[in-house]
């Protein structure tokens, strides 16, 4: 089976998170700069067997696309031509930032670690995809009753 990626965009900077080949564990990948996240996946693919990329959409409390929305949107549009039969899925991301600091904390970290924001942002991707997966087994589960 091919792997799944997840991505929490940013401006600066991506961070990725991977399952393993039969897609029961998300794992983080790394962060990479922004500029240089198409590169990144083009490598990745290239290596590596994968199903569909997750990209976290982030919506404001009220359900309204946050302001980083047509930056990913763009990205997007970019990445499209290149996929061919990999499989894009946007996921709801909110309060996945917050999530993941939680688990930094409960994991031990220390603060001076919860500053580096390139471990806040493969956290978060690791628990955009997480969700996404546990869905997906709601999902299949619900179709097989």
């Amino acid at each position: 089976m091919a792997r799944i990626l997840a991505i929490d965009y940013g401006t600066k900077r991506c961070g990725i998170a991977a399952t393993d080949s039969l897609q029961l564990i998300a794992s983080p990948l790394q962060a990479v700069k922004t500029s240089e996240l198409l590169q990144f996946l083009q490598t990745y693919i290239g290596k590596e067997q994968v199903e569909a990329i997750v990209i976290g959409k982030p919506l404001q409390n009220n359900g309204q696309p946050s302001i980083i929305e047509p930056q990913i949107q763009k990205f997007i549009k970019e990445l499209m031509p290149k996929l061919n039969h990999i499989q894009l899925v946007r996921y709801d991301e909110r309060y996945t930032s917050s999530l993941a600091i939680d688990a930094l904390i409960s994991s031990g970290t220390t603060r001076k670690q919860r500053q580096n924001k390139s471990l806040i942002d493969v956290t978060s991707a690791t628990i955009i995809l997480q969700s996404f997966l546990q869905e997906k087994e709601i999902l299949k589960q619900r179709q097989s009753s």
